[in-house]
């Protein structure tokens, strides 16, 4: 992400609690659309799971675009434990089978500043890998209460996934972000979101700039 547009977004935003700090584009996409996209949260917190996945639901139905939260997806039992690869595989085909063609997919990872973070962020640099590989690696977020401590800054990432008939579930794009002090979550979740879909505009993918001053207004 260029130096320009992350000063463009704080500024724009002003007082905002979160910051693009790092983001990767597949180098063979230019242009990425979807017509039908999986919203996924993951995080134990299950009010901000679902706060998260209705508001970034609803940017992309303003934009025509059909969208259905991880939530409604998922039985509450699937994030309770542990998943194995030929779960996820089901999953993905069952995604297939619906007409999904991406997943965007958002975990907050831990957080610095004095915590325990049991995710090296020097391996995030060099992970470009599926959605089933990220969410096996990062599934127990959601049932384990120890796997990050709240402390002052907290690093999240997002990810958008294309898993197109025929084509590899490969990673089209990811964003990591910090989220600083965040006392209060709506604000913070209303400010990842604006974040996350201008960066995704930046890009074209899925969201294109002719569209946002039309759908800004519907919001």
């Amino acid at each position: 992400m260029k130096k320009a547009l992350i000063l463009i977004v704080l500024l724009g935003m002003g007082c905002s609690s979160t910051e693009l700090v790092d983001s990767w584009k597949n180098p063979d996409i230019v242009i990425f659309d979807a017509s039908k996209v999986l919203i996924v949260g993951m995080t134990s917190n299950l009010k901000a799971r679902e706060d998260y996945e209705t508001k970034m639901k609803r940017h992309f139905t303003n934009r025509g675009v059909e969208a259905m939260r991880s939530i409604d997806l998922f039985d509450v039992g699937f994030t309770d434990s542990e998943r194995s690869e030929e779960e996820l595989d089901e999953v993905e085909q069952s995604l297939l089978d619906k007409d999904f063609d991406a997943i965007l997919f958002t975990k907050i990872l831990g957080a610095e500043d004095k915590a325990t973070f049991r995710k090296s962020m020097a391996d995030l640099d060099s992970y470009y890998g599926t959605f089933k590989e990220d969410y096996i690696s990062h599934q127990d977020i959601y049932y384990d209460e120890n796997y990050y401590d709240a402390y002052t800054v907290y690093h999240s990432e997002t990810s958008l996934y294309c898993i197109c008939v025929g084509k590899e579930r490969e990673l089209i794009w990811r964003g990591i972000i910090d989220i600083t002090d965040p006392s209060n979550i709506k604000s913070a979740v209303d400010d990842y979101i604006k974040l996350v879909v201008f960066a995704l505009e930046d890009q074209d993918l899925i969201f294109h700039k002719e569209e946002d001053k039309e759908a800004s207004s519907s919001l």
